[in-house]
Parts: C-alpha cells; sequence; structure tokens
C-alpha cells in the first residue's frame, strides 16, 4: 500500500513539475490564465448558476488541457527533429490548430453564459437570472 501511495505521489510532482515547466517557458499559458481569472471574476459578478459553472469549469480545462499537450508536442518534435522539416512544422501547426479549436469553443462556450447574463443585468434583472433561464424563456416566448 505504502508503495503505491509513493507512485501514486510522484506522478502528482511529476504532473506539477510539467505544468511548472509550461508557465515558466510559454507565454500563451500566461494568456489563458489571466482570461481564466477575468472570467471567473465575471462568473462571480453575474451569479452563474451550476450548470453556467460546470459550463464555464469545462471551457477552461479544455483550453490549458489542450494549451499543455500543444506544449507538449512542440517539445516532442523539437526532439525528434533536428533541423527544419515540413513534416515536423505541419505536426506543430495541427497541434496549435486543435489548441484553437478548443479556445474558440470556450469563447463560444462564454458568449452562450455571459451574453444573456449581460442583457439581464443591463435590464435591471437581478443577477441570478441566469442565462439558462433566459434562453429557455427566449425559445418558448
Amino acid at each position: 500500500m505504502i508503495k503505491w501511495a509513493k507512485r501514486v505521489s510522484q506522478k502528482f510532482v511529476n504532473a506539477f513539475r510539467g505544468f511548472y515547466i509550461v508557465l515558466k517557458e510559454e507565454k500563451s499559458l500566461w494568456v489563458h490564465l489571466f482570461t481564466t481569472i477575468v472570467v471567473i471574476i465575471f462568473g462571480v459578478v453575474f451569479n452563474l448558476n451550476l450548470i453556467e459553472w460546470s459550463l464555464i469549469v469545462f471551457a477552461i480545462g479544455l483550453v490549458i488541457g489542450f494549451e499543455l499537450l500543444n506544449t507538449a508536442i512542440e517539445y516532442l518534435v523539437d526532439i525528434v527533429s533536428f533541423e527544419y522539416s515540413v513534416k515536423a512544422k505541419k505536426v506543430k501547426d495541427v497541434a496549435a490548430t486543435a489548441t484553437l479549436v478548443a479556445t474558440l469553443t470556450a469563447v463560444a462556450i462564454g458568449l452562450l453564459v455571459f451574453i444573456p447574463a449581460i442583457i439581464n443585468f443591463s435590464a435591471g434583472a437581478e443577477p441570478a437570472s441566469n442565462a439558462i433561464s433566459f434562453m429557455i424563456g427566449n425559445i418558448y416566448v
């Protein structure tokens, strides 16, 4: 049991070390983290409900996860490709595109959650009037 716990804890140590490396070396992750903080502040201000928070947390995890995966792919390509290669560039470009798709998906989720919340807020409605009920109300009205 103790060996198992040591192996599991070592995996967490390795994962946090990898996150630290990316934080130290990749500026794009800092942009994602700054955006995450802004989105969380907006979520608190607009009093998001559980479903909206779930969507936002999913979107944040999706983008940061893809950014980390993209970085790992770039590191791997740099290891195996010693000189410029069109194929290596394609691999890096496709990995970057995956991050872009995840980011655009997160933006769409953010717009779907926050636009109705902003409209309700500007109309003087309670912040607890959430985007889900706003959208459902518009569908059935």
